[in-house]
């Protein structure tokens, strides 16, 4: 029986970069993506180049009950699911009281209780098998408090203290699990959260998704708990734990508002 990779928001952006470097690694897939015409196109170019197995299913998975469908067909057609990705997520720029609720709940639907449902049970199978992976992509944002981007930071900060937890209670079971924390990555995520990414465009900070997903992959290979790419990041990330709080959350504010379309 083949083992697959399960990548949700795999349309795109780092999703799709990972979902590349693991069908170059010669590993069956399963994509996950609100996208019809994007997965189909995508899972139909993987397979020929890699001539692996590419899997697709189109889910809104900040609905509850596209959700429990998609988990209903994983368990009832027994596919092995060795390695969960929870990629997908999302960000509302601007002031917490003046954003639309419905964006702000669907960020939490998605980015909090999609990923801990697909953990909760793909993590069971896991766990009875005696062995799996499942990598949850958190962000530098979950190391502070984010102004501007309040519920974003606050949701990933809930993903990298949920996913430290998870690791110690499931280890014994053979199951390993792992947060992936990257900094400023180019992808359509600046434009689906309405950011301004200008200001970014030439800085080092900025990385690619394809140079995340290698990284993402080699830091899973090492079983490492706290995936932060690259040195600046992982500096930068060292800084925000170290500096008084006061402080934290009044450099992120000035930096997000800088971000904000003007």
């Amino acid at each position: 029986m083949p083992q697959y990779a399960l990548i949700t928001g795999a349309s795109s952006g780092i999703g799709l970069a990972l979902a590349e470097a693991l069908a170059r690694r010669g590993h069956a897939l399963i994509l996950v993506a609100r996208e019809r015409p994007a997965l189909e196109s995508i899972a139909c170019e993987l397979s020929q180049r890699f001539g692996v197995e590419v899997m697709f299913r189109v889910c809104d998975l900040t609905e509850p009950l596209q959700l429990s469908g998609l988990l209903y067909e994983v368990e009832q057609c027994d596919y092995q699911i060795d390695l969960l990705i929870n990629n997908a997520g999302a960000a509302c720029a601007g002031s917490f009281l003046d954003n639309d609720w419905q964006r702000e709940r669907k960020l939490l639907e998605l980015n909090v209780f999609a990923l801990s449902r697909l953990c909760h049970a793909l993590g069971n199978a896991m766990a009875r098998r005696g062995s799996g992976r499942i990598l949850n992509v958190a962000s530098l944002a979950a190391f502070q408090p984010g102004p501007w981007l309040s519920s974003y930071y606050a949701s990933k900060a809930f993903v990298l203290h949920f996913s430290e937890g998870l690791r110690e209670e499931l280890q014994e079971q053979g199951v390993q699990v792992s947060a992936l924390c990257p900094g400023p990555v180019r992808t359509p995520f600046w434009r689906n959260a309405r950011l301004d990414m200008r200001p970014l465009i030439g800085s080092k900070w900025l990385m690619s998704a394809e140079q995340l997903a290698q990284l993402a992959l080699l830091g899973l290979d090492r079983q490492q708990a706290v995936i932060i790419p690259g040195w600046r990041n992982r500096l930068l990330a060292r800084a925000a734990q170290l500096s008084p709080r006061r402080l934290a959350r009044r450099l992120a504010a000035r930096l997000n508002r800088h971000l904000l379309p003007r």
